[in-house]
């Protein structure tokens, strides 16, 4: 009986031992789902009967914001922590999914009713009111006077890619025309489990002036660093700018010797890269009071954001 009662304790041990692991693990993940079993009319995608998940797309000519056919309107990229989506329109936004657990959840987004996301749901909602801006960390061209975004694409191709420690979606814009300049532009949108850290690459077909990225703004505080003797920088905001509405902070590093301006926008916080430089990277993140264990005052938040540039400073890419 003694060695029976052994076993079922040893048995114990191992069991909890092995759903502590499970509950532990990491992950990150990226997805393009789009709409099936319909059909297109007067840039709408009209009696769908579901979604299918795809790992390329060349965007449908007929395409636009509110069309339909791609589920929650584009790309989706997540880690344990938040998720992000770009807007595979004219807009080209990004987003952010708040998320209240640390479990995969853009699968399940928007599968039971096309917007749905815009409630408080179990695992989190839609947080960011983007409007006419680049959300967090988008991009797009600043003329001097207004910041262009895609409404002129000849095509745009998009990928995603789901690997061990990493997800990312890798979008191509061919004929990207702002102001009579007219440029193929190659963006990846990069994130690791654990992190709520998106790298952006940026790859340009030809130099331009005014290629640009940017954090709403919502009239919170501001936050900035930039400093001349410093490899990096970074702008970030701070206070109740969620459509809950409650806290979120956001921030954007970026490279000094990449950059022309940083200024005031329209609509942005902008960053201005400068005109030589070809390929260009960034990173950007949010941070959500109701993150597992999220931040919750201005004080933690800039704490958090000064640890990653000191890893930034020290060449410890995010």
């Amino acid at each position: 009986m003694n060695t029976i009662k052994y076993i079922l304790l040893l048995t114990l041990i191992f069991n909890l031992f092995s759903c502590k692991v499970v509950s532990e693990k990491k992950a990150s993940y990226a997805e393009l789902s789009i709409a099936q079993g319909g059909q297109w009319e007067k840039g709408k995608y009209i009696n769908r009967t579901s979604f299918k998940n795809t790992n390329y797309l060349r965007l449908p000519d007929s395409h636009t914001d509110h069309s339909y056919f791609i589920r929650y309107e584009g790309p989706g990229w997540e880690s344990d922590k938040v998720a992000y989506r770009l807007y595979l329109d004219w807009r080209n936004a990004i987003d952010i999914f708040g998320k209240k657990t640390d479990q995969i959840v853009l699968e399940g987004v928007g599968q039971d009713g096309f917007d749905s996301y815009h409630e408080m749901q179990d695992w989190g909602m839609d947080i960011l009111k983007v409007g006419n801006s680049l959300g967090l960390g988008s991009f797009g061209r600043y003329d001097g006077n207004e910041v262009h975004h895609f409404k002129t694409v000849d095509s745009t191709l998009v990928s995603i890619t789901n690997e061990t420690g990493f997800s990312a979606v890798d979008i191509d814009y061919f004929g990207w025309t702002t102001n009579g300049v007219v440029t193929d532009l190659s963006a990846r949108l990069s994130i690791k489990p654990g992190s709520r850290i998106t790298r952006v690459d940026l790859d340009r077909s030809h130099t331009f002036e005014g290629l640009c990225t940017g954090i709403v703004k919502h009239n919170v505080d501001f936050i900035s660093t930039h400093d001349n003797q410093k490899d990096w920088g970074y702008i970030a905001t701070y206070g109740k700018q969620s459509l809950v509405p409650d806290q979120l902070g956001m921030v954007l590093f970026y490279k000094m010797d990449q950059v022309e301006i940083v200024k005031e926008g329209l609509n942005d916080h902008l960053v201005v890269f400068k005109k030589d430089t070809k390929k260009v990277s960034y990173y950007f993140a949010a941070f959500w009071e109701q993150e597992l264990g999220g931040i919750t005052s201005k004080e933690d938040f800039v704490k958090h954001i000064d640890k990653q540039l000191d890893k930034l400073l020290n060449q410890d890419f995010l």
